[in-house]
């Protein structure tokens, strides 16, 4: 059969289906405006509304609209038509339940089961079995006949036509938002550390010019009579001086490999894009000694040059070890942004009258902090300068956006915007304030 056949076939049931449903006047024109205005409306919550006044307006009927909440993965309630109707985002009550025909509820409504096409549940995680989208309940039901709970079975069919494109698309606009948000975080925690490399073979290769020289110089001095024990002693000294530095430059290529290749591992893994959002691989670790110093150590040379001075005695770190379970590569990350925030944005201040630049890291337990029996741990990391404007701190976690005193700094908007997503991942929160002599950001994971 070639297209043109089915279609003509389609479309000839579809002329026959429609003699047999009998639709009124009134509701044919409520599947048309349902149509034209479902097309105009964008927004998803202007069509939740849209779903619930249709019948509203030309029945008379109010309606609860229940469906999937992508960012909660979970099935709740997203429109009403009764202003005295329940508070949204709250899950359907225990007598709504999947149903293959509508059915009448004890609270006097007609319940019907909204759903899309199977082939949505591998694109998005439904809460509920199969192609379940949501739920239609309209009330009251005194006065239903089976010709109008046909009625209604069609619309929720539409709705759920209707309901399955738009979660796709807000989930592919999502899915692209996500990588091109990773893209900026592989660029920033992977490329940019990536190029340290060429530091490291430039003076490693320098390392093994001088040790080709002293080979050199040792072969045509075989034979030589006056070759004496001081000429000796200076180069074994060289020698001994080069293989130090030989040792020091790999050592510094052995950390930097480890520590790119956990950012890789921990961007690159397949979940992320299959499901378009940063996923988890947690496990117990001392944060401290297993992911900030780490971090501390590729970055004290950068501090050192750009004159900023590491405060210990500030970090308020206490001796006991800490432990959390956390995606190690992913807040190594979040350490990582921090310190290169740090970096660019610390400035002079004046102390006891010496004028410098510093930065200062730490943690305390916050008891309760989570709720009871729940602790908290507050991790910050502090630098050093003139504070945020009050104006801008609500927003600077926000994606993209950059404060208008670090404009003129090289910088995307991005870093802080990683923080906050990965923190809240972890279940936790993050925030700034302002503190002497400078600026404090922090975040804080449950224990």
């Amino acid at each position: 059969m070639d297209y043109r056949e089915n279609i003509i076939n389609r479309t000839e049931e579809k002329k026959t289906d429609y003699v047999k449903y009998n639709f009124s006047p009134s509701e044919n024109d409520a599947f048309k405006t349902f149509f034209d205005l479902a097309q105009e409306f964008d927004n998803i919550h202007d069509f939740y509304t849209l779903c619930v006044m249709i019948p509203k307006i030309f029945f008379g009927l109010d309606c609860r609209l229940y469906t999937i909440e992508l960012k909660q993965q979970a099935m709740v309630l997203v429109a009403q038509s009764d202003d005295e109707g329940r508070d949204l985002n709250i899950p359907p009550p225990a007598y709504i339940t999947p149903s293959e025909r509508a059915y009448r509820s004890d609270s006097g409504s007609i319940v019907l089961t909204i759903r899309g096409k199977e082939f949505l549940k591998d694109q998005i995680a439904l809460p509920l079995s199969g192609d379940i989208l949501g739920f239609l309940e309209v009330y009251p039901s005194n006065g239903f006949d089976s010709h109008k709970e046909f009625f209604f079975e069609k619309y929720a069919n539409r709705i759920g036509f209707n309901l399955h494109n738009r979660l796709l698309v807000i989930r592919n606009v999502e899915h692209l938002k996500f990588i091109r948000s990773l893209v900026a975080d592989i660029e920033h925690n992977v490329i940019v550390p990536n190029m340290v490399y060429k530091l490291y073979l430039r003076r490693l290769r320098g390392e093994v010019i001088k040790n080709s020289d002293l080979e050199q110089f040792l072969s045509q001095s075989i034979g030589m009579d006056d070759l004496d024990r001081k000429d000796l002693e200076i180069m074994l000294k060289d020698m001994h001086d080069v293989n130090e530095g030989l040792s020091a430059e790999l050592d510094n290529l052995e950390k930097h490999y480890k520590n790119i290749s956990l950012f890789i591992e921990s961007l690159f893994r397949k979940s992320h894009f299959d499901q378009g959002r940063l996923t988890l691989r947690t496990k117990s670790c001392n944060i401290k000694r297993d992911v900030l110093e780490a971090q501390l150590e590729r970055y004290s040379e950068r501090f050192k040059d750009a004159g900023i001075f590491i405060d210990d005695r500030m970090s308020a770190i206490p001796d006991e070890d800490v432990i959390s379970v956390v995606d190690i590569g992913l807040i190594a990350q979040v350490f990582a942004n921090l310190f290169s925030n740090a970096l660019k944005y610390a400035g002079e201040v004046e102390i006891l009258g010496e004028k410098k630049k510093y930065m200062a890291y730490g943690h305390e337990v916050l008891k309760d902090f989570f709720g009871t029996g729940k602790d908290g741990v507050k991790y910050n990391v502090f630098s050093s300068g003139p504070h945020i404007p009050l104006n801008e701190r609500g927003r600077i976690f926000e994606e993209e956006y950059r404060a208008i005193s670090a404009l003129d700094i090289p910088g995307t908007g991005h870093g802080l915007s990683f923080v906050k997503n990965v923190v809240e991942l972890h279940g936790g929160v993050v925030g700034y304030e302002p503190t002497d002599y400078g600026n404090n950001f922090y975040f804080i994971l449950p224990q």
